[in-house]
């Protein structure tokens, strides 16, 4: 009772309500708040601190920065915003004032790509056959996924796709950029309450060991330094029974698409990735071959009990 009481204590404040109106819409920093509600830094910073040790709200460091939203268990929180007037125009103003923020912020982060020369959207640099891919991927998936890692999520695309299967959906990505696209693609589709973004390194996840029931590396591998070390960390916050979904590129020897683009890989075999699968604890259940202009495959692993051992499934 003591907690609930703290909390909606700490609600009952018309700048804080404001402020969870607009978390939970969406990801925003201290900036991006001051600019909305039109406060002080000093004054925005404490109303947030309170919030956040209420368990209102959840602190997400990002570099120098740091990005404020409604934690997962947030139910409470919305029972309150739900009974907020959707009409109400201070409200009103203040969503539109965030959607001007989050589309100029997408628009600074695709300049940035364009003007350093990267192409942030591999699959059609690549001319790779995205629908085919984002078919077979939905395909290989349970209607239910419960709890959602997508590593690498680039612009966010998978958990935009995967958001209304998912009891919570978070992206990770080392990219700033990316996740300013990421958080701009979910505000913009209304998927916040469901689907987050945060800066984290794929081999040192902050996540507790069987955090989640899936988790996703979509054309993430041949980019990769280690890749064995980046799927065995995967496999760590892998529930027992849940399941890693890899889509790369296949094998291939096509040198000028490794120089041109900074590949790491010239893509993988079936064999590589079962060896490091089972490195992980994890057991190959499925293999595709996704036809185009370059293959694609996509290998579903299974995570298994730390009790339970299998041979690999292809012989090296």
């Amino acid at each position: 009772m003591d907690t609930i009481l703290t909390q909606l204590r700490a609600a009952a404040e018309p700048t804080r309500l404001r402020l969870l109106a607009l978390c939970a819409r969406g990801a925003l920093c201290v900036s991006d708040l001051c600019d909305v509600l039109g406060q002080s830094q000093p004054r925005l910073s404490r109303h947030l601190k309170l919030l956040v040790e209420a368990g209102l709200l959840e602190r997400i460091p990002e570099g120098a920065n740091a990005y404020f939203q409604l934690p997962r268990d947030s139910a409470l929180v919305r029972d309150i915003l739900a009974r907020l007037p959707e009409n109400d125009p201070l409200l009103a103003q203040d969503r539109r004032q965030a959607a001007r923020i989050a589309a100029e912020r997408a628009r600074a982060a695709s300049d940035a790509f364009l003007r350093d020369g990267a192409d942030w959207d591999e699959m059609r640099a690549l001319d790779l056959p995205a629908a085919a891919m984002e078919q077979a991927m939905l395909a290989a998936l349970p209607a239910h996924v419960g709890r959602v890692l997508d590593i690498g999520t680039g612009t966010g695309r998978l958990l935009e796709l995967l958001a209304e299967r998912a009891d919570s959906a978070l992206g990770v990505d080392a990219s700033r950029e990316m996740l300013a696209l990421a958080r701009a693609r979910l505000a913009e589709r209304g998927l916040a309450a469901r689907a987050t973004v945060r800066q984290a390194d794929m081999y040192r996840l902050h996540f507790a060991d069987g955090a989640f029931d899936v988790v996703a590396m979509q054309m993430v591998l041949h980019y990769a330094e280690d890749p064995a070390a980046a799927i065995r960390e995967a496999a760590r916050v892998l529930a027992p029974g849940g399941q890693l979904l890899l889509v790369d590129l296949a094998e291939h020897d096509r040198a000028e698409i490794i120089a041109r683009h900074a590949h790491r890989w010239p893509g993988f075999s079936d064999q590589q990735l079962d060896a490091w699968l089972h490195a992980g604890g994890c057991a190959m259940r499925r293999v595709e071959r996704i036809p185009g202009p370059m293959f694609v495959g996509l290998w579903l692993a299974e995570r298994l009990p730390a009790s339970t051992t299998a041979e690999p499934a292809f012989a090296l």
